[in-house]
């Protein structure tokens, strides 16, 4: 009974598009009062208090504002500029370049909406003049960004392994490295994808529209071979210093230097760096503005993690998690058949709420049945990684959605419509990831991370 009325009230209230959040504690004070009476709110300081003061948590807000901080400094421009510089001459160069960009900047940002606002201005309207309909591109960059939450450093697997940490005992390190090879896929699949739509969008593209996007970007039409290596070199060389931020954060990590908290640390330093003295695009005019939007981001995740918290609480101390588990095994003693289920639900659930909510919700819920199946705890901080990462351009909450459609200026329904192809392929690769282990496992285990 505590379970249909747990869950059943959240339903109707993110149904009623209450902010995940409010429906999270609302839900769960309902459920405490009706259990254990009023003296059951004295436990609430103590279980939100527990539930943020984690030293692990304060790299959230550093990698938000190192985020910030590269959008800013121009990086997302320059990492653009070098992607058009290497594939750009292409027939459907574009759509590498997005992709690209999108990996570039997702090792930056570790977050799906920011890499779409970043990317997103300058690629959408590219796109167009490659070919594709408004609401292709528009779809595709929803789609692409959804890598930031896959590609290290990212914010939800820091989150995943704050939740499984005390029973799976998997460290963020181990999960950055499992969801590179994951990441890249994903990138794959989405290009495969998007050169099927352009070819179906594709439209006359005269000499006079190729020249303006060539030089756009900086790049000359018609390049001899020549012209375009050093393209590539002038590209690579504004690019570097962005490129360099993920290696320098995860070369830190691997090389035993720092932390992952650490690193957050050091990559809103370097990126203040960068974007003052390098590219002096970072204007000291901006900072109050850069402080206020990480300040606004991390304040809705940190709200998301307490209420999500005392949910998982009451799923947790009312044994629900090993109701639901011991149910779920008991439609089937096939491994395959069960693994298939989880995604199912973790699709449906990436529809509606968000991947800090959802590990809260369901890691307590689903780690029972994952240890019951030996399935490596690394591959299913992965797979249940990428499952929410296809729920950010999944209607009808899919963020993605909502900020490309913003940016493209397209309608919610019409650039849904468009994410079929691109959706299709990520369940493809998610179907890959979650019964071929060793595509997660093969980095940390070649690396000898734990």
């Amino acid at each position: 009974m505590t379970a249909i009325l747990l869950f059943g009230l959240f339903a109707i209230l993110v149904l009623l598009q209450v902010p995940i959040a409010i429906s999270l504690a609302a839900s769960s004070l309902v459920v405490l009062f009706l259990n254990w009476g009023p003296s059951s709110f004295t436990l609430l300081p103590d279980i939100l208090y527990a539930s943020v003061s984690k030293f692990t948590l304060l790299s959230i807000p550093f990698f938000i504002l190192a985020g910030v901080i590269m959008e800013y400094a121009g990086i997302s421009k320059r990492l653009i500029n070098f992607a058009y510089a290497c594939v750009g001459h292409y027939k459907s160069g574009m759509i590498f370049v997005t992709v690209l960009t999108a990996i570039f900047f997702a090792a930056i940002s570790g977050s799906g909406p920011a890499t779409v606002a970043a990317i997103g201005g300058i690629l959408i309207p590219a796109l167009v003049k490659n070919g594709m309909k408004k609401e292709s591109a528009s779809a595709l960059l929803a789609s692409s960004g959804a890598i930031g939450i896959v590609i290290p450093p990212s914010i939800a697997m820091i989150v995943f392994a704050i939740v499984a940490g005390g029973q799976l005992n998997i460290s963020i390190e181990r999960l950055f490295l499992a969801g590179v090879i994951p990441g890249i896929l994903l990138g794959v699949g989405f290009i495969v994808a998007a050169i099927y739509v352009r070819n179906k969008d594709v439209s006359v593209i005269t000499a006079k529209e190729q020249e303006n996007m060539s030089t756009k970007f900086g790049i000359v039409a018609g390049a001899s071979d020549l012209e375009k290596t050093k393209d590539i070199a002038r590209a690579f060389k504004d690019a570097i210093w962005g490129l360099l931020m993920p290696v320098i954060i995860l070369g830190g990590i691997y090389g035993g230097v720092f932390t992952p908290t650490e690193a957050a640390v050091v990559a809103v330093f370097y990126g203040f760096f960068v974007g003052v003295f390098i590219y002096k695009d970072l204007k000291l005019n901006t900072i109050y503005k850069i402080l206020y939007e990480a300040g606004a981001q991390t304040a809705v995740i940190m709200l998301i993690v307490s209420s999500a918290s005392l949910f998982a609480y009451i799923i947790t101390t009312e044994q629900i998690a090993q109701s639901m588990a011991d149910s779920m095994l008991a439609l089937s003693s096939n491994p395959i058949v069960i693994l298939l289920l989880i995604n199912l639900i973790l699709l449906i659930a990436g529809a509606f709420i968000d991947a800090v909510s959802a590990f809260y919700i369901f890691v307590p819920i689903l780690t029972p049945i994952i240890l019951s199946l030996n399935v490596d705890p690394t591959v299913f901080g992965v797979f249940m990684t990428v499952n929410l990462a296809i729920g950010l351009f999944t209607p009808p909450v899919g963020v993605n959605l909502y900020v490309a459609s913003g940016i493209g200026r397209v309608k919610l329904y019409q650039i849904s419509k468009s994410t079929l192809p691109f959706l299709i392929s990520a369940i493809i690769v998610l179907l890959l990831i979650t019964f071929i282990p060793s595509i997660s496992t093969y980095l940390p285990n070649l690396l000898g991370v734990k």
